[in-house]
């Protein structure tokens, strides 16, 4: 398979809004998103398995999994990203399958990359392919998870920090009411309080970055 590292000239002109659907939200094909795509670009989904939706609930933001644009192969745009069991490269179309009810926001950086910088990316992305996902979500461990790789990738290729880095103590004092007996459970017991961890809504909600797209991809062929 021949990965492109430099996207089409026509997915510079994205179509931010869609077409606006009768739910309210903005609708676009995964085939139609995917020309807009360019390199560097984040995107976020919700996976609706329990261990996303904790997340979600910990960090208020529907967004619980995130990828990075890396090119494209085939004529597809390409997802780097981190999940279980390793990290790898995913077609837009697999990636947004994956999302429950197809929802969708893609973010970019403010400042447009370099055609070195896309490069950069691809590379960053292709060096930590096939590392074994961190199911302690730990900022510091060998093993890689979805909010910390897209940000080392991005942050390795162009300078760019995205995301607080916080404590999980921190994460959950803005969430007094939060239920912890799901991470009670998953840390066998003893919450990991001190540990410094990145979260999706943390990357997503960076300064450096616009949002370009949020609402529903579908597949044209199932409708």
């Amino acid at each position: 398979m021949h990965i492109r590292t430099s996207l089409p000239i026509q997915m510079s002109k994205l179509s931010v809004a869609g077409t606006l659907g009768a739910s309210g939200q903005f609708i676009e094909t995964v085939v139609s998103l995917g020309v807009t795509l360019r390199v560097g670009d984040i995107v976020g989904i919700h996976v609706s398995a329990k261990p996303f939706r904790e997340v979600s609930a910990a960090t208020g933001s529907w967004i619980n999994h995130v990828g990075v644009v890396v090119g494209t192969a085939d004529g597809q745009p390409l997802i780097g990203e981190s999940t279980f069991p390793i990290s790898r490269f995913t077609t837009l179309a697999r990636f947004v399958a994956r999302s429950d009810r197809g929802r969708v926001a893609v973010v970019r950086l403010t400042k447009p990359l370099t055609l070195t910088e896309e490069q950069r990316v691809r590379a960053a992305a292709a060096r930590r392919t096939g590392i074994l996902y961190d199911t302690g979500f730990n900022l510091h461990s060998r093993r890689q998870f979805c909010s910390r790789y897209v940000r080392e990738v991005l942050e390795e290729a162009t300078g760019a920090r995205l995301g607080d880095i916080e404590t999980f103590a921190a994460l959950y004092s803005r969430r007094p009411d939060a239920e912890l007996l799901f991470w009670k459970i998953w840390y066998f017991g003893r919450i990991p309080w001190a540990r410094e961890t990145v979260t999706p809504a943390s990357l997503i909600k960076s300064l450096q970055l616009r949002c370009v797209f949020d609402g529903v991809a579908t597949d044209a062929s199932k409708r």
